[in-house]
C-alpha cells in the first residue's frame, strides 16, 4: 500500500510530464520484478520499490536550475527532495535515509553496497538503454562491468543482446 501511495504521489509530483512518469514507472517495474525474481525479503523489496519510484525526483528541479538533468546534478539535488517527499508517508526515518542515499548515488556504478543499490542501477539502465538508444557496445560493456544479478543479466541479454 505504501508503494501504491508513493506512485500516486510521484505521478502528481511530475505534473503531467509523460516522459518522467513513464520513465519512473518503467524503472519501478523492472526493479520490482528483478527484486522478486532475486527473492528479496519484504523489507528490502519495499525500500527498493520506493527508491525506484523517486529515483529521478530531482529532474524537474535540475532542468529548471541548470537547463539539464545530468546524473551528477540529480544526485546532488535529490536528498532534500526525497526527505520532503516521504514526510507525509508512513516510511521509517532509517528507510528514508537509505532511499535518499540510493537516489543520491543512482548514477554511480562503483561502491555498490547492497542488493537494493545493484538492482536500482540495473533497472534504471534497462530503461535508459531503450529510451536513449544505447549502442550494443555500451550494453555489452554494462553487462561485463555493472550487471550482477542473474535476473538483470537475463533481462539485459534478452532485450538488448539478441
Amino acid at each position: 500500500m505504501i508503494v501504491s501511495n508513493a506512485i500516486e504521489k510521484m505521478i502528481d509530483f511530475y505534473q503531467g510530464s509523460q516522459h518522467d512518469i513513464n520513465h519512473f514507472l518503467k524503472v519501478w517495474s523492472y526493479a520490482r520484478n528483478i527484486g522478486l525474481m532475486e527473492g528479496l525479503d519484504d523489507h528490502t523489496q519495499e525500500v527498493l520499490e520506493l527508491t525506484a519510484v523517486v529515483h529521478d525526483i530531482s529532474c524537474p528541479l535540475c532542468r529548471k536550475k541548470y537547463g539539464e538533468a545530468n546524473g551528477k546534478k540529480q544526485e546532488l539535488e535529490s536528498p532534500p527532495l526525497v526527505s520532503e517527499f516521504f514526510k507525509d508517508l508512513p516510511v521509517a526515518e532509517e528507510d528514508v535515509k537509505r532511499i535518499s542515499w540510493l537516489v543520491a548515488h543512482h548514477h554511480t556504478y562503483t561502491g555498490v553496497d547492497g542488493i537494493d543499490y545493484q538492482i536500482l542501477l540495473e533497472a534504471d539502465y534497462l530503461v535508459n538503454a531503450g529510451e536513449s538508444g544505447y549502442s550494443r557496445e555500451n550494453v555489452q560493456h554494462m553487462l561485463e562491468t555493472v550487471f550482477q544479478t542473474e535476473s538483470g543479466i537475463r533481462l539485459l541479454k534478452s532485450i538488448y543482446l539478441r
